[in-house]
């Protein structure tokens, strides 16, 4: 099988494997994509919570992207961890010299254990800098609430904050609704031509660390291979929903997602 498009991950490493830049090039590959990557910072973790979080200096991030970009053209970015503003202006002047259009953020702020993972200044900066020069970002309800400064509870709120969001000047709006105790989770997508709610029913488990990372990166390999962005946030939801439905079971905390569960290996290997 021949990868389908190059992406550029630009996020923090999770040394347990099931989150960051480990699920994202899982994720990417997982779905017939070509994974490069510029490290951010690097995380002592594991599924029971965030132990340490090392930065990696903004002109180092910036190198690798540089570099790598200027080698193997990138059809898509997917941005995670950026935490501090030193690293989100290093990487906004990054993007400016790339001039790939297909960026996807995930605005992660906080760990699944709530282990805050970037400062308030790095949050202003992302706010007022960064998330209109990217074409979609993927907040889930705690990142709504802190870059829209309004309290999300029903489904009417999240369509409100995407639309504080929408006027602030951001293209596209992914907010993620499973921080909602619903039996019935909504994801609400929303730009100036149209609003889409997309509804899938709540998997009962645990296991669910690395969600957020997943679904942009998978969002950002269905872009890349040209699909339109409509079509790609279904289809990285589907992706996702099918990985927590594995429910692996690994660690003693909240656990991994299974990034194998869109292939299917017929190879025996002796």
């Amino acid at each position: 099988m021949k990868p389908k498009s190059k992406i550029l991950i630009i996020a923090g490493s999770d040394s347990s494997g099931g989150a960051g830049i480990q699920a994202d090039i899982k994720t990417v590959t997982a779905l017939g994509g070509y994974a490069m990557t510029a490290v951010t910072a690097i995380t002592a973790q594991n599924t029971t919570g965030v132990n340490s979080v090392i930065p990696i200096p903004p002109k180092e991030i910036k190198k690798q992207i540089l570099f790598t970009s200027k080698d193997i053209k990138p059809d898509a970015i997917k941005i995670g961890m950026l935490h501090s503003p030193d690293v989100i202006n290093s990487v906004i002047k990054s993007l400016k010299k790339i001039r790939t259009k297909k960026i996807i953020l995930d605005p992660v702020m906080v760990a699944k254990g709530g282990f805050k993972l970037i400062n308030d200044r790095a949050i202003k900066t992302l706010k007022d800098k960064l998330i209109k020069k990217v074409f979609l970002i993927t907040p889930n309800i705690p990142e709504a609430e802190v870059l829209t400064k309004i309290k999300i509870k029903s489904l009417d709120d999240m369509i409100h904050a995407a639309n504080i969001l929408l006027q602030s000047g951001v293209k596209n709006i992914l907010i993620k609704g499973g921080h909602r105790n619903t039996k019935n989770m909504k994801d609400v997508f929303l730009n100036k031509k149209e609003l889409k709610i997309f509804n899938s029913k709540r998997i009962k488990t645990k296991n669910t660390h690395g969600t957020g990372c997943t679904l942009s990166s998978a969002i950002a390999t269905f872009f890349a291979c040209g699909k339109n962005l409509n079509k790609s946030c279904e289809l990285g939801i589907k992706y996702v929903n099918q990985s927590i439905r594995s429910n692996l079971k690994y660690g003693k905390g909240h656990g991994p997602i299974n990034h194998l569960s869109s292939i299917k290996i017929d190879r025996k290997y002796k």
